[in-house]
């Protein structure tokens, strides 16, 4: 079984959503990207978002945005992504989603890419620009590999296309909480609760939620209507703010334990 199948298997029986928290590879520097992402695995990441740094993103906010461009800067590329895994892999088994645009990945190539995505321990892939409708010359390239293909929800999608988008992915469902961008302020928790059951009733495949959190509070309002909840961001600030700190390791694993604990708090009724 996928390790992303286990650990929410494994969650839902233990009462909890499951923290999902993205980070940019290579952020902000090759050495110390791996010391924050070895961070967070031990201090209780249930999955792990590991983002190729790409130069022209869609709906990253101005937070992500800063992270790809000081990434690449330093040197990091999809294969320093691959290596990341990799190392992570040795020591952990917290699952890892690939999260890219599509650019780097067709670069790479890609019967290529979901070879070396697999060989170094990866366990789903995200592709953030590419909808079903136009993936087949990418997700035709699958065969032979257990990597699960992780599919975005719109609060603006409908009934109809939620069911289609659902049918063509696997592990679990990223449903943005809002319009605009990574990183926006502001959290309607009804709304997210109405988008999260309308899902919930065409697709048994776990719903994790994203955009706009960014504090324990949040975490706990939003682990109560779904399975996961996406952190990116608001690492991402962390990583910003105290990139010439000595701390900034303590500080990311802290975060984590931090939003993790948030998870257990309240009783879900799903």
């Amino acid at each position: 079984m996928n390790r992303i199948d286990e650990t929410f298997n494994r969650l839902k029986h233990e009462n909890e959503s499951a923290l999902v928290g993205f980070v940019t590879a290579g952020d902000p520097h090759p050495d110390a990207s791996l010391a924050i992402l070895d961070a967070m695995c031990r201090a209780g990441v249930d999955v792990l978002e590991l983002g190729v740094p790409f130069s022209d993103p869609t709906a990253d906010g101005p937070v992500i945005q800063r992270s790809s461009a000081r990434a690449l800067a330093g040197g990091a590329t999809l294969k320093w992504a691959f290596d990341a895994t990799r190392r992570l892999r040795e020591r952990y088994g917290v699952p890892i989603v690939l999260f890219s645009y599509y650019n780097p990945i067709l670069r790479y190539g890609r019967e290529s890419f979901y070879r070396d995505a697999a060989a170094a321990g990866a366990d789903g892939v995200l592709v953030v620009d590419l909808p079903p409708e136009e993936s087949a010359e990418f997700t035709d390239r699958r065969a032979g590999n257990d990597l699960h293909l992780i599919r975005l929800i719109a609060p603006t999608t409908p009934p109809e296309r939620m069911r289609r988008i659902a049918a063509a992915g696997s592990g679990f469902l990223y449903l943005v909480s809002k319009t605009g961008v990574t990183g926006s302020d502001g959290l309607n928790t009804a709304d997210i609760a109405r988008q999260a059951a309308d899902l919930r009733a065409v697709t048994p495949l776990p719903i994790c939620v994203g955009f706009g959190i960014s504090t324990a509070e949040d975490v706990a309002a939003v682990a109560a209507v779904a399975e996961g909840v996406v952190i990116g961001s608001a690492f991402e600030r962390t990583i910003e703010e105290n990139i010439d700190r000595p701390d900034l390791v303590e500080r990311m694993a802290a975060q984590v334990r931090d939003y993790k604990a948030a998870t257990r708090r309240l009783t879900r009724d799903t």
